[in-house]
This record gives structure tokens, C-alpha cells and sequence, in this order.
């Protein structure tokens, strides 16, 4: 997505008019979010900086240069973009990694540099590393570079920092990506120029940015997709931005697990889609590749039980060691200390206390994690507890980590790959659901949600689109009982005005999310928690409704064969305030979770009209917000070059 753009002698003129930060702002908010206050002077500073080394008559004034470009299918974005040809007509893309550092260090260890930044220290991925994976997940997603043969060519741009020479920032050895994306300094403003018109002088004559941004985006790989590729060390996926520091810093301790004196363990906070999953995978991976002793642990079973059937049919993978790879939290309690180097706990939000079938099993699945591995990393989003069985926080995990006297790591990822991307939906769903109230808009051109009238027209969409790639799936709060796992002849989710009938997912297998008939049954949150679709059909029973003016939950609205609130209903029924809001907390998560499992778009019926009215003015709403905003800056964009 482009979010400012402007022919090169519009840009210079921007900057030095000191108009480009509330340029490059105004964009960014209609199409992104607020900005903050070091954004826009990183923009003011920055981008003054690469107005002067373009300003030189070897490169037309009609190359178009882009700034803040977001990459698709995720929130990274680039910081700076020019476009044009080269001196044979070819047309070319460079990408520039902007950093106002002045003091950095090296981590050769870890290959991360550590500076100042967000307010203090931290350990951050090289900024031609960043350049050069912004480049390859741009070439990888978007079929226009390779259809139309368009190139690009990465580097970042220190214009802050004063290099001498043997600074290891500059280490191809340490930092091997210097190779094919180079690093320029406070002094080398006349090199990043040479490197520039190596490839961009000539005006850009057909559109490239614009053939790019408006380019077929290809299908996102999907972790099931790639699973068997990744654990033979290909790479899938490349780790942007918080995933490859996360990923550096575990695996510097995994590889010297034999020398720790003392046991780590790693909270990585992340909401839905910010690639808990595929970081998790990696981290297996790579541990495997270094003959450690490692597991994926989850509580879901649906991801498990996925994973274990796509490597099942590949015959490089025995029995015994798909297995060994992927645990059930209940499987490590009587594990013995330290009989794992790395466990990677996924959906930690998902683990109980106990374990067994009866929950009587063990003392804490914490406890028993963190005491079978020397490092456990624990992947948390605790907006996605969804029964009452789950205990899985950060305050737990501290505790037992505190405990076992480890030495704890925290973080957060924060880049999105779910939603296209968009992070102004996952808001949206927070903000209409009363989760929290961090709402701002998002472009409707990102990510497709639409409240429908009629089931079955929602049932019959999810099956067109299902025919593309067998990831489209129907999915339903958990309100009416799993009647059909006893008698296949009936039918679960019955809505009758509607005459709409179908069943619950399959009782007789244990991976409906990639089953091939699966679009025929309808799914709930535990066969759907820990995985993501193309498109989501969502059906919200009458345990979430609109009311005087307000989202209620109503607990009493839950089947009678659903597990989730077990406990909490005879407490609620009571007036129990504490199990009330613990109940209250369930359904709302549940529904944010189904209604985030989708990368690209997202319908909903619901069962309370008043609800789907609601839901409706929301996105009608936020739509509305959109284009005045657009149409605000069209005129204010008119006022200033009139």
C-alpha cells in the first residue's frame, strides 16, 4: 500500500518547503492509524536527508518516490522508495532502511545490533537485514515484480552515524545480508547516490509503483502449507522486524544450551496473527538443525493433530519422530529436569492447571514445562482464553519462572500478518466487542468483513471461495448442542426461520481444518484456535446480543455440551460478580478469536438482529470515516499546491 507518494522534484520541494513529515502524516493516518510524535520527526528528519541525495540532475525529476510503503499481507512498512529505469530502460525499485542512529553496538553472538531506540537500549535487527527482508517479502507476495520484470534493490541509509573503519556494523562475516543489501553512513551521502543511479535515472514511464501496488497479490503461505519444508530448514517464511530479534536471541542460547548454568525462559506477547505460530516453528527448526533436543508444545489440539497429519503423509518424517515433535501440554508432567534444551509453547493462554481428561492430573502445566526444558518459550495472547480451564498468563508463567530461579525475557510481537495486514481491524473487533477501546479506522480495500441476512447465503459464498485453495471455512459460537456425535443422522445448528441446517465439524477426525469436505460441516473455536483461513464464515449465537445500546453476553445462551464455562455457570446463576466477569471475558474472546482467523476477509450472521444492525452501522461507520478523511486530504492536498 502506498501511503505518500510524489514525482522526485515534488518530494525535494516538500522538504525543503517543510511540508513532508504532515504530508507523509496525513496519509499515514488515513490509511494506517495515529502517528506518534517520533514518527513524524523521524519523517521531518530523515527523509530531509534523502532529499539531498537525490537532488542531482542524473536522476530524472520524474522518478516517483514513495515513502511509509506497507508491505502486503503485513504491517511492515518501508521507510523509502524510488522508482524508475536505468540507463537501458529497465525498471528498477530501490529500497532504503532509514535509522537516525548515532551510537550502535554489535552482538555478534545473537547478530543483532543493540542502540537506543524506543526510549532505551534494545537488541534490533540490522538495518540491511531489515532493507533486504522488506525486498524478498515484497518480490515474494506480489506477481507485477515477477510478471512485469520489475528489480529491486535494497540498502540502508545511517545518516547519523559516523563509521570507522573495522566497525564490525559494516561485518560481512557477522552480517552476511551486506552482501546484496550495502549500509551507507553519516558521510556517505555522495556512495548511496552512486548506488541509486546505478539503477534508477531515468523517469519512471510506466507506473511501476503503481503497476506494483495495484499488482495480484499472491495467496499468503499458510504455516499447515509449508510445515514439512520448514523443519527440513527451507525457508519459508522470512522473519521480519520483532520475529528475527526474538528468533536471534533464543537460538543464541539454544545452540549453547549444553554450557547454561541456569534455565531461561522467554514470555513473547502477541495478538492474533502476528506470527506466534510460524516464529514458534522456526525456532523448532532451527533447534533440530543444530541437534538439540526440542518440541512444539500446544493445549489445542486442532493445530497439533494438523501438523502431525501434513507430516504423516511425507515419508521424510517417521511416526516416532512426529511424536517427539509435537506434545500436548498435558504429556510433560512426569518429565524429568531438563530432559529438553528448547520447548516452544504455543497459545500458552490455553494452559490449564491440571491435565488428564478429568483435570487431575499433574500439579501445574506451567511448572512441569519450565521443569522439562533448560529454554521455554512460551507464546501468549491472553485476550484468547476462551474456558474457564485456562490459566495460561504472564503473572503464572513469572511465578514459575521466579520458581525455578530462570532468567526471564519479555517482549511483544507486534507486526501483523493475519487481516491483510490490518491492524485498524483487529482494533475494530477489540472496540465493537468492548475489549478495549483503541479504535481508529481501516481502509475496506485491506481486509472484506460483511454482516449478512441469510446463513445460507454466507454458507454458500464460504463454499465458492473454498474451491480456490480449501481454506474457507463456516464457524459458530458454541450456542446449540453436539447432537450429531451421537446420531449423524441430525442436525446441530438449526436456525429455522432462516431454514438453515447443518452440523457440527466432523466427530470421526481430528483434522477438519484441512480436511477436504470439511466446508460442508460447520466449526467452533476448538477446532479453529491456533489456525487460520482464507475467509471465515462466522455464525454468532444468541450469547452475544445488543441491548440497550450496549454488546451483552449471556452465559445462559451457551449449550448445554459446551465445556467452556464449566464451573462458571452454577456460580453465574448465582450472581457470582467474579464468575460473571470471567464468563462475560470468554465469550467475548471467543468471538474475537473466530472472527480474526481469516487472512484475507471475514462474514458474519447474526443470530440477535439488533446485533447485526449494530455491527452493520459500525462498519458502515468506519467506511464513512474513510472516504471523508480521504476526501479532507484531496482538498487540503489541492489548497497547498494551488
Amino acid at each position: 500500500m502506498i501511503i505518500y507518494s510524489a514525482k522526485k522534484k515534488d518530494f525535494i520541494n516538500d522538504c525543503k518547503a517543510n511540508k513532508i513529515a504532515d504530508a507523509v502524516k496525513r496519509e499515514y493516518e488515513k490509511n494506517i492509524g495515529k502517528a506518534n510524535k517520533n514518527e513524524v520527526i523521524s519523517w521531518e528528519n530523515s527523509l530531509k536527508c534523502m532529499a539531498a541525495v537525490i537532488n542531482t540532475e542524473k536522476i530524472d525529476d520524474n522518478a516517483v518516490v514513495c515513502a511509509e510503503y506497507r508491505l502486503p499481507n503485513c504491517g511492515s512498512r518501508i521507510d523509502f522508495i524510488i522508482a524508475g529505469q536505468d540507463q537501458n530502460g529497465k525498471d528498477n525499485v530501490v529500497i532504503v532502511e532509514l535509522k537516525q542512529w548515532s551510537t550502535v553496538s554489535i552482538d555478534e553472538d545473537k547478530k543483532l545490533v543493540n542502540t537506543f531506540v524506543g526510549g532505551a537500549n534494545r537488541l534490533v535487527a540490522h538495518p540491511s537485514y531489515q532493507a533486504w527482508s522488506y525486498a524478498v517479502t515484497l518480490e515474494n507476495y506480489n506477481e507485477a515484480i515477477e510478471n512485469e520484470n520489475i528489480s529491486l534493490f535494497p540498502c540502508a541509509y545511517l545518516h547519523n552515524y559516523t563509521y570507522f573503519e573495522g566497525d564490525d556494523i559494516n561485518s560481512l562475516s557477522i552480517f552476511p545480508e551486506l552482501d546484496y543489501s550495502p549500509l551507507f553512513f553519516r558521510d556517505g551521502e555522495s556512495k548511496l547516490r552512486s548506488f541509486i543511479t546505478k539503477y534508477v535515472v531515468k523517469p519512471d514511464k510506466k507506473a511501476i509503483m503503481d503497476r506494483i501496488d495495484n499488482g495480484r497479490i499472491k495467496p499468503s503461505k499458510s504455516l499447515q502449507d509449508v510445515l514439512s519444508n520448514i523443519l527440513k530448514g527451507k525457508k519459508e517464511f522470512v522473519l521480519l522486524d520483532d520475529q528475527i530479534v526474538f528468533f536471534q536471541n533464543i537460538m543464541a542460547l539454544v545452540k549453547r544450551s549444553n554450557t547454561l548454568r541456569e534455565k531461561h525462559v522467554f514470555i513473547i506477547e502477541g495478538g492474533p496473527g502476528t506470527g506466534k505460530s510460524v516464529l514458534a516453528i522456526n525456532l523448532l527448526s532451527s533447534a533440530l538443525q543444530n541437534n538439540k533436543v526440542a518440541a512444539y508444545v500446544t493445549k489445542n489440539s486442532a493445530p497439533r493433530n494438523a501438523y502431525t497429519s501434513i507430516l504423516s503423509s511425507d515419508n521424510r518424517f517417521t511416526k516416532a519422530t512426529i511424536k517427539e515433535l509435537f506434545l500436548s501440554s498435558g504429556q510433560l508432567l512426569a518429565v524429568k529436569q531438563n530432559t529438553f534444551d528448547a520447548l516452544f509453547v504455543d497459545e500458552a493462554h490455553r494452559l490449564n492447571e491440571k491435565s488428564g481428561i478429568y483435570h487431575n492430573q499433574g500439579e501445574n502445566q506451567i511448572k512441569e514445562i519450565i521443569n522439562a526444558s533448560l529454554i521455554s518459550v512460551f507464546f501468549i495472547d491472553e485476550m484468547q482464553k476462551i474456558t474457564s480451564y485456562d490459566i495460561g498468563s504472564v503473572s503464572n508463567i513469572l511465578y514459575w519462572a521466579e520458581r525455578f530461579g530462570a532468567e526471564v525475557h519479555q517482549g511483544k510481537l507486534s507486526s501483523q500478518f493475519r487481516c491483510n495486514g490490518s491492524d485498524g481491524y483487529l482494533s475494530f473487533l477489540d472496540d465493537v466487542l468492548d475489549l478495549k477501546k483503541e479504535y481508529y479506522t481501516f481502509d475496506p480495500e485491506d481486509y472484506d468483513i460483511e454482516v449478512v441476512d441469510d446463513p445460507k447465503e454466507m454458507m454458500n459464498t464460504i463454499k465458492k471461495l473454498n474451491l480456490k485453495d480449501n481454506k474457507a471455512r463456516m464457524l459458530a459460537g458454541y450456542c446449540w448442542p453436539w447432537v450429531s456425535k451421537k446420531d449423524k443422522n441430525k442436525d446441530d445448528i438449526v436456525i429455522e426461520e432462516k431454514d438453515f441446517s447443518y452440523q457440527w465439524n466432523f466427530s470421526n477426525t481430528n483434522t477438519w481444518a484441512i480436511d477436504e469436505n470439511s466446508v460442508d460441516q460447520i466449526g467452533c473455536i476448538h477446532t479453529s484456535q491456533g489456525l487460520e483461513f482464507s475467509y471465515v464464515g462466522v455464525i454468532i449465537g444468541d450469547d452475544l446480543r445488543y441491548e440497550n445500546g450496549k454488546v451483552i453476553t449471556d452465559y445462559s445462551k451457551r449449550a448445554s455440551t459446551d465445556q467452556s464455562l464449566k464451573g462458571l455457570k452454577t456460580l453465574c446463576k448465582k450472581g457470582d460478580n467474579k464468575a460473571l466477569k470471567e464468563a462475560d471475558f470468554i465469550i467475548r474472546n471467543t468471538y474475537r478469536t473466530l472472527l480474526s482467523r481469516a487472512m484475507k476477509g471475514c462474514f458474519v450472521y447474526c443470530t440477535d438482529k439488533a446485533l447485526a444492525k449494530y455491527l452493520k452501522e459500525r462498519i458502515s461507520d468506519n467506511k464513512r470515516k474513510v472516504n471523508d478523511f480521504y476526501s479532507s486530504l484531496v482538498a487540503s492536498t489541492d489548497e497547498i499546491y494551488r
